[in-house]
């Protein structure tokens, strides 16, 4: 590994830490602050903390099925999975400070924050839940907006025209 490689993959890679600490201390905090199926609200009408377990994926997709446990151990095997491949392009192309980069740093805290609480508590803590006039957006965490925010700098990232070697 060369001495470049070295001086920025730690540090990405501390993005996915904080990631995840922030994601497992937040859905701490809401599990013993708040009793499950409560809220405080924030912004009245708006924005509330709540305090849900989803036990599908993002936006409890896949929650209502007939077999949980396939649903949750097909999820574990599909963000691990994610988490590694996410993990080697890191190591491959985290030798600078990149939208690419730091998307990946953002998708893989939330991708192993997620797959941590799936594996230890079978489900996962979700507690931001946004109104914006009638819609109601489901309820999220720290880790699912990691992903968003990644996969959407991901965009970005495929939208900046590059400028050719020649």
């Amino acid at each position: 590994m060369s001495a470049n490689r070295a001086s920025r993959l730690p540090w990405l890679l501390l993005v996915s830490i904080a990631v995840l600490a922030l994601d497992q201390w937040t859905k701490y905090w809401v599990s013993h602050h708040i009793e499950l199926g409560h809220a405080i609200p924030v912004i009245p009408s708006v924005f509330r903390i709540t305090h849900v377990l989803n036990d599908g994926a993002a936006f409890s997709l896949f929650a209502d099925s007939a077999s949980p446990d396939h649903v949750r151990w097909a999820l574990i095997s599909f963000s691990t999975i994610a988490a590694l491949a996410v993990l080697i392009a890191l190591i491959k192309i985290g030798t600078r400070f990149t939208l690419t980069t730091w998307a990946l740093a953002l998708v893989l805290g939330g991708a192993v924050g997620n797959d941590y609480d799936r594996i230890r508590y079978a489900s996962v803590v979700d507690f931001l839940e946004v109104h914006i006039f009638s819609y109601h957006w489901p309820d999220f965490n720290v880790a699912d907006s990691a992903i968003v925010v990644g996969a959407c700098l991901l965009f970005l990232d495929a939208l900046i025209p590059r400028k050719s070697a020649t």
